[in-house]
């Protein structure tokens, strides 16, 4: 009987795979062990959009390694055409391309569930955050007429080693939220004991919505 193999998700282990980039064959997630890493399709080199992600996507890229995160691209095109798509950019935006993209046959698209039948055989613009330990943390999916906010994986990543760093929940559009500014949300009571002191360790709405500065 045929095994089936489900896309990854949000929680599991990256996938082991083994993939030819401009930059040579890595292994995933093995190439960026103890680093946070994003990988991210795009539908097609020489296309507008695209080209104005990864235009974006290098813009930050120092921003992205100063948050111990690096970058990895995707499509199914052959290494070739990312190579001198690669140079285009270079030559007509002055931009260079620092980080690695993988050239794909469809095996790593199809293996990501990178391909969704209702909008096409290309790949949709989707995203995957791993942190250093090679779990998925999260996953996106963007049709390919919308561009990406690049802005916004940045404050992801910053949002998640927060979190991770201090046992604490992000709340909506931090660090300017509307609520709480830039503080961060404790996580809910579990017990009546506890939920009776909250209200005197912290600023609370009530002993389940309570945050602090960090």
């Amino acid at each position: 009987m045929e095994e089936t193999i489900s896309m990854p998700l949000i929680g599991d282990k990256f996938p082991e795979l083994e993939v030819q980039t401009t930059q040579g064959k890595k292994k995933l997630p093995d190439e960026f062990k103890g680093n946070w890493f994003i990988l991210f399709s795009h539908p097609a080199d020489f296309t507008p959009v695209c080209t104005t992600e990864f235009v974006a996507f290098q813009k930050r890229y120092s921003e992205f390694k100063k948050l111990n995160t690096e970058l990895i691209g995707l499509s199914v095109d052959q290494v070739f055409s990312h190579i001198k798509w690669e140079e285009w950019i270079k030559e007509k935006l002055k931009i260079e391309i620092e980080f690695p993209i993988i050239a794909d046959t469809g095996k790593v698209a199809n293996r990501l569930g990178l391909i969704h039948p209702g909008k096409g055989t290309n790949t949709v613009r989707a995203v995957f955050m791993v942190d250093p330990k090679g779990i998925i943390r999260a996953i996106l999916y963007y049709p390919q007429e919308l561009g990406r906010n690049m802005d916004e994986f940045l404050r992801m990543i910053k949002g998640f080693q927060v979190a991770d760093k201090n046992g604490v929940a992000i709340p909506a559009n931090w660090p300017n939220n509307e609520l709480v500014k830039d503080r961060v949300i404790v996580p809910p009571a579990t017990d009546t004991v506890t939920a009776k002191k909250r209200m005197k360790e912290y600023d609370c709405y009530d002993w389940w919505f309570c945050h602090k500065k960090i």
